[in-house]
C-alpha cells in the first residue's frame, strides 16, 4: 500500500484549518420536492497547513517531509487537533468510550470505530490508525489489562486473548490519527527574512485505508 506509517510533526501543522466534506446529489422534481442521495458512506476530511510565517528550519522540515512522501504518492498520518480522540478533545479516553462489538464466545478480533451522532442516525467512522499505546479496552464494562489484548496500529484491529462471552459488550477508548496525503505535487516557500519563511497553503486530503 502507498502509505507511510509516519505522522506529520505537530509543529508543522500549527494554524491549520480543516473539516469534513460530504458528497450529496440533489435532484429537484417537477413538483418541487427533492430527492437526495449520496455515494459516500463516510465523510472525507480536508486540511490546509503551512500558511503562517515560521522559522526557516520548520519550512525546510516541511519541504523534506513533502519530498519523502514524493508529493501525492504516499499517504501519512495527520493528527487533527479537533478530532483525534474517542472522547471530546479536552477529555482523556476511557475504555468505555466507543462500542466496537458484542461477544459471541468465539470472535476475538474487533475493529476500532468512532460514532458520530446517536441512535440509528449515527455514523460509525472506521478508525484504522490508532496512536500507539493509547488504546484501552473493556469487556462488559471491565477494563482489560494491556497484556490481555493486542492492537494493530496500522489497521485499527484489536485482538483479545480470550474471546468475550456471548452478549458481552466490547468497548474501547483511544487516540488516533487521520490517514491523509498531500493534495498537490508542488510546495512553495517565500523567504520572509534570513531566519523566517512563509510556506504557501499546502492541502491535505483524507485517504481510505
Amino acid at each position: 500500500m502507498s502509505f507511510h506509517e509516519t505522522r506529520l510533526p505537530a509543529r508543522l501543522a500549527f494554524g491549520c484549518t480543516g473539516g469534513v466534506e460530504r458528497r450529496t446529489q440533489v435532484t429537484t422534481l417537477g413538483s418541487g420536492f427533492e430527492r437526495r442521495s449520496s455515494p459516500w458512506a463516510q465523510g472525507r476530511r480536508r486540511y490546509l497547513i503551512g500558511t503562517a510565517v515560521r522559522p526557516l528550519d520548520d519550512a525546510a522540515a516541511l519541504v523534506a517531509f513533502f519530498e519523502a512522501r514524493r508529493g501525492r504518492l504516499y499517504g501519512f498520518r495527520f493528527r487533527d487537533p479537533a478530532d483525534c480522540k474517542s472522547c471530546p478533545p479536552s477529555m482523556t479516553p476511557a475504555a468505555t468510550d466507543q462500542a466496537i462489538g458484542t461477544g459471541d464466545g468465539v470472535r476475538r478480533t474487533f475493529a476500532l470505530g468512532k460514532a458520530y451522532g446517536d441512535g440509528e442516525a449515527a455514523v460509525i467512522r472506521p478508525i484504522a490508525k490508532p496512536a500507539a499505546g493509547t488504546v484501552k479496552v473493556a469487556v462488559a464494562g471491565v477494563v482489560l489489562g494491556p497484556a490481555a489484548f493486542g492492537v494493530d496500529a496500522a489497521t485499527g484491529l484489536v485482538t483479545i486473548n480470550t474471546a468475550p462471552a456471548a452478549g458481552a459488550a466490547v468497548t474501547a477508548g483511544f487516540e488516533f490519527d487521520t490517514p491523509v496525503r498531500f493534495d498537490g505535487d508542488r510546495i512553495d516557500v517565500t523567504l520572509e527574512s534570513f531566519n523566517a519563511a512563509r510556506v504557501g497553503a499546502v492541502a491535505l486530503v483524507e485517504v481510505r485505508v
